[in-house]
């Protein structure tokens, strides 16, 4: 069957899930593989107007087309399929049931383990499905097995650039392949050291040409415009950044000198608490006494401390010994008084009341005879009354 646009279709609505119309299929098209460009292309509106069920079919269609040319290291379906195939999978992923979903998951782990397509390719292809699981609650999160890792959460300030930076890959990838297409077709038809077929297959080649061109001017553009935003979204994120940082760094710098503030009055307060003096004062030296001030700083004068006095001798009765029975015997022979006469007790009371006495401990008197009574300060009539009993 020759190749033209209706053979392809008519070729794509025959396929079934069996390995032998997989299989057939797939080779009848390897064999035109001049045609990749065109092919992935009307592979690709097929799988849209498909229900969800029959599109697994064309992705087992395009793993057995991609295996078969690496396995041969043909890539001209390989490049014909990078730029759609994650489109491609993640359209026949969603809305599928469960039993396809897990289908679809096996032929992406394969793709992985064999490494059919480019490592971008394969990332945009894990990142599509990804999508649809956290899109979809209570689903299986595709990336929990040995496809690829869980997906890390993103901050929502970088959710942008994240949408950005898939644009600019996907569209890098259709623009490879569009150039690559496009280069190799245009270095066959214009090199003059290729001779060129008849007339009428030269106009059609070239015709081809300027599509192959038209669609790489196209994927350039289109790269170039999802870059720009990918950029432009870069520099709104980092001058948001520089205006918080520079906010930030006043805001320390506020901090610091409020807190050195602080702390000084802190100081003043300790001070003025434990000195009880102004702050200009100056501390005592250590183990010197401070002297009590007033509240406008002037030292407060001590109060005047009166002498101890003895205690009164009505108070102890053995403050003066007036026992006849432990009067002393003298060497003599001759008695000899130890106490002293009523008159003394007088005495003492008087004298107490007229002088301080250094010590609280009671100190007896002994008086001789001979001796003179001792001059107190008291008055002489009361002096002699006091001698004349003491000599009676």
């Amino acid at each position: 069957m020759a190749y033209n646009e209706d053979a392809v279709l008519s070729k794509l609505s025959a396929l079934t899930e069996t390995h032998e119309s997989i299989a057939t299929t797939a080779q009848w098209i390897m064999f035109h593989r001049r045609h990749a460009a065109q092919t992935v292309h009307l592979w690709l509106t097929k799988l849209k107007d498909l229900p969800s069920p029959k599109r697994l079919n064309m992705i087992y269609l395009a793993n057995e087309v991609t295996q078969q040319s690496k396995a041969r290291n043909k890539d001209d379906f390989l490049q014909a399929f990078s730029p759609f195939i994650a489109d491609a999978t993640a359209l026949s992923y969603k809305g599928a049931s469960s039993d396809i979903q897990n289908k679809l998951r096996r032929v992406v782990d394969v793709w992985r383990e064999r490494k059919i397509f480019p490592m971008e390719v394969q990332d945009a292809i894990d990142s599509r499905l990804r999508e649809l699981d956290s899109a979809r609650s209570g689903g299986p999160m595709f990336g929990s097995t040995s496809l690829s890792t869980p997906a890390a959460t993103v901050p929502p300030e970088l959710a942008p650039l994240v949408t950005s930076q898939q644009a600019v890959t996907k569209s890098a990838q259709a623009l490879k392949t569009s150039l690559t297409t496009a280069n190799s077709d245009y270095s066959k038809l214009m090199d003059p050291a290729h001779a060129p077929p008849q007339a009428p297959v030269y106009a059609a080649r070239l015709n081809g040409l300027l599509k192959n061109l038209a669609n790489a001017e196209g994927a350039v553009t289109e790269c170039i415009k999802t870059r720009e935003e990918l950029i432009s979204a870069l520099e709104k994120m980092l001058n948001s950044n520089r205006q918080a940082l520079e906010a930030e760094q006043s805001q320390l710098r506020d901090l610091g000198t409020r807190k050195t503030a602080v702390e000084e009055k802190k100081q003043a307060i300790e001070l003025s608490i434990i000195g009880g003096l102004p702050h200009n004062a100056q501390e005592p030296a250590t183990g010197e006494e401070r002297a009590p001030t007033s509240s406008d700083g002037h030292d407060i004068a001590r109060p005047q401390v009166e002498a101890l006095t003895p205690p009164h001798v009505q108070d102890h009765d053995d403050f003066y010994d007036n026992h006849p029975s432990e009067q002393q015997q003298p060497q003599n022979g001759h008695a000899h008084p130890t106490g002293s006469a009523p008159g003394i007790e007088m005495l003492s009371a008087l004298a107490s009341q007229y002088e301080s006495v250094p010590t609280r401990e009671a100190k007896k008197r002994k008086i001789d005879e001979t001796e003179d009574f001792p001059d107190v300060g008291i008055d002489a009539d009361v002096a002699e009354m006091v001698r004349k009993e003491s000599t009676a």
